[in-house]
């Protein structure tokens, strides 16, 4: 796989992420739900910190906007850091397994950085309204965005039995978490290095059946 393909694929990744979240954001309000089946449905809502809505500010001493500064700054470091280990791994003509996926992580990570560093400074608030592109009233500035998220899989929505310590009685629901599309691109590439770690990480990829089977047939021919 070669750099144009690379680019190409992050592009059609970072196009598909950002209209989907401004799509989102120029059409709910937040907080709005729209159900596409029982267990899938669009929900609206903005993350002003980390994965799963963690703050540094939770952890740290200082205030929210110092921590999503921060936080904004750590993450322009890390899609450098991405970045060149894509170009890096493409230099070294790595398997295709391992530039697919730091392509995807990479994809990701940038998708999420485009809300963290401009969407506070081209849309106004999405609190009891739909928000608007370029806004003449931003609800924050550069490096102050939040990160839309939309994607919603409560594919179980129940109740923990009553006899279960500790539990009993509570609401249990699976899958919690709201996510996006650049998020979706970064789970699926670290589960390919955690899945195909060998195959990633080898020097050549593996030979299929077929194709070693028709050189064996060649060189029989040769013979």
């Amino acid at each position: 796989m070669n750099i144009k393909k690379s680019v190409l694929f992050i592009l059609l990744i970072l196009v598909i992420d950002q209209w989907s979240k401004i799509y989102i954001k120029t059409h709910f309000v937040l907080g709005e739900s729209v159900e596409v089946f029982s267990w899938f449905k669009i929900l609206f809502i903005e993350n002003e910190g980390a994965a799963w809505g963690a703050k540094l500010s939770d952890v740290l001493p200082i205030s929210d906007n110092i921590g999503k500064l921060v936080l904004t700054i750590f993450r322009l470091f890390a899609i450098f850091g991405i970045g060149y280990w894509l170009f890096d791994v493409i230099k070294k003509k790595a398997s295709n397994t391992l530039i697919w996926a730091v392509s995807l992580i990479f994809a990701g990570a940038l998708g999420n950085i485009l809300d963290s560093v401009f969407y506070g400074a081209i849309f106004n608030e999405s609190y009891n309204e739909v928000a608007t592109l370029f806004s003449d009233e931003p609800y924050g500035k550069l490096f102050y965005g939040k990160v839309v998220d939309m994607l919603y899989f409560p594919m179980i929505d129940s109740t923990w039995p009553s006899w279960m310590p500790m539990v009993g009685g509570q609401n249990f629901r699976f899958f919690e978490p709201v996510f996006n599309i650049a998020d979706t691109a970064i789970s699926t590439g670290v589960g390919i290095l955690l899945v195909f770690n060998k195959r990633a990480f080898s020097k050549e990829e593996p030979v299929s059946k077929d194709v070693e089977s028709t050189t064996e047939n060649q060189d029989s021919v040769n013979e």
